[in-house]
């Protein structure tokens, strides 16, 4: 696939032009808490539940906490199509429910030169997680045939909306339309690759090299 292929590329045209490859900003990552039994691990696809409080490394201020904050409920999000930041996408990674981490994430893999609210710009962020629930969530294998309703082999974007407004009305949560199309749109622009409006079981079930 194009996005693929040209991501992959980037680093060895760098490594040609500069003589060496740029190194890759890592996330520090630190277990706080691990269940002594843990059935399954997250994988890029599954949809997670989340409580969590972000810091700011530099004086420790506290800018946001899904338990203090809004209507104080965990969160949902799919691992690695970007819905998050991209330090959340490489530091959430092979994580157990129950499980809780510390990620401290460089600017780079957070919100960069411009920031974000309450962030300013080129900030280290501090977050503490607690990882409740893992779904298998709308790019993985195993949830292919229950959102392929007409059994085409083919996913339309309403039967991807469909599936997430089940999932979302099986853990209690009111189906949220923007939410949902947003997150389609996401998924469509990674897994569509010849944009013919579907996703075939190939190109849902392809892992991606960016992600």
């Amino acid at each position: 696939m194009m996005l693929g292929f040209w991501l992959c590329l980037i680093p060895a045209l760098l490594f040609c032009l500069h003589g060496a490859k740029l190194p890759e900003p890592e996330v520090k990552s630190e277990v706080l808490y691990k269940p002594f039994l843990c059935h399954r691990k997250t994988k890029y696809g599954d949809m997670l539940l989340v409580h969590y409080d972000g810091f700011l490394e530099s004086n420790g201020t506290m800018f946001h906490s899904s338990r203090q904050e809004g209507d104080k409920h965990p969160v949902w999000f799919t691992l690695g199509i970007r819905e998050v930041i991209k330090g959340w996408d490489k530091g959430l990674q092979n994580m157990c429910a129950g499980e809780k981490r510390k990620l401290t994430i460089p600017p780079s893999l957070a919100y960069g030169k411009e920031g974000k609210g309450k962030i300013p710009p080129e900030s280290t962020l501090i977050f503490e997680i607690e990882l409740i629930e893992i779904r298998n969530g709308p790019r993985s294998h195993e949830s292919f045939q229950e959102m392929d309703l007409n059994d085409d082999w083919k996913l339309s974007k309403s039967e991807v909306k469909e599936y997430l407004r089940k999932e979302f009305e099986r853990h209690g949560y009111p189906p949220n339309d923007t939410h949902h199309e947003a997150m389609v749109e996401d998924i469509f622009k990674q897994e569509d690759d010849d944009k013919d409006g579907y996703i075939s079981a190939r190109e849902f079930t392809y892992q991606h090299d960016e992600l």
